[in-house]
């Protein structure tokens, strides 16, 4: 199996206990949680699955980063044919890089880039690891979403530096909503019956100033009043209370350590 240049097909999060947020999110998801370690002994990784399908990762947080103020999130990763190639029109765009290209053992190449807006997403060259084998059903992920308070300049960046293409979603208030299409995706491709790969929100003045451009994750659950209750229980903490949009009823929301990410439920008619 691989999947299409340009698709999100990856998710993980480093916190600094990550023994605690394999347990949060197992309790949280029902997921199955594997630790990975190097041949030393030394724990690395912890991988996520759900059914036997492989849905996240979760890592240590590299050291200073708590100590620099930069809270945990959900990484969202883009599949790509050739890391470098894709680095090379990425900065040639107006992108820099935040992480250079790397193998990650056997499993694929990864990279960190800053879109010329500030928003931070990650690229994956699959090698053994093609991402996650399972989207779009209770404790998958569903949606990545990219704010930004100029959308018209990285509308213009992501179509010249991965080819997307972007349509924009009528009705859509107060927010302006550009939904991302991937044209590469053709009949047989993995999920290639949803040619919707994300989504443009636009950061208005209903928006605290500090909030800084960022991708967002977004998980689906089957009812969200009830994955936020629990989420709660769990020592988890609601930054946007649940509420209800043409989308579904959506929450954003943190783990016990801080870290972000979206939960949503579908409309009643999306399951049928």
């Amino acid at each position: 199996m691989a999947y299409p240049d340009g698709m999100f097909s990856w998710t993980d999060i480093s916190l600094p206990d990550p023994a605690g947020g394999s347990k949060f999110y197992a309790d949280l998801f029902g997921w199955h949680a594997e630790d990975q370690h190097d041949p030393d002994g030394n724990y690395i990784y912890t991988m996520f699955s759900k059914g036997g399908k492989s849905t996240a990762g979760l890592g240590p947080q590299p050291p200073g980063m708590a100590d620099a103020g930069i809270p945990p999130m959900w990484n969202s990763y883009i599949n790509v044919d050739s890391i470098e190639d894709t680095i090379e029109k990425w900065t040639s765009a107006g992108g820099s890089v935040m992480m250079p290209a790397m193998d990650i053992f056997t499993s694929g190449r990864m990279a960190v880039l800053v879109d010329p807006e500030g928003a931070v997403v990650s690229l994956w060259q699959a090698g053994d690891h093609v991402g996650g084998e399972v989207f779009n059903e209770h404790g998958a992920m569903t949606w990545n979403e990219l704010a930004t308070r100029d959308s018209a300049a990285v509308r213009k960046f992501y179509g010249a530096a991965l080819g997307w293409e972007f349509e924009q979603l009528s009705g859509a208030s107060p927010a302006e909503y550009w939904m991302i299409r991937l044209p590469g995706k053709t009949p047989g491709d993995p999920l290639s019956e949803d040619h919707y790969n994300g989504g443009v929100i636009t950061m208005d003045d209903n928006w605290p100033a500090a909030i800084p451009a960022h991708w967002m994750v977004y998980f689906n659950v089957d009812d969200t009043d009830d994955a936020v209750a629990r989420l709660e229980g769990l020592g988890g903490s609601v930054s946007v209370p649940a509420f209800d949009s043409n989308a579904g009823r959506m929450a954003v929301v943190g783990d016990s350590q801080g870290g972000t990410f979206s939960i949503i439920s579908m409309p009643a008619q999306a399951n049928d």
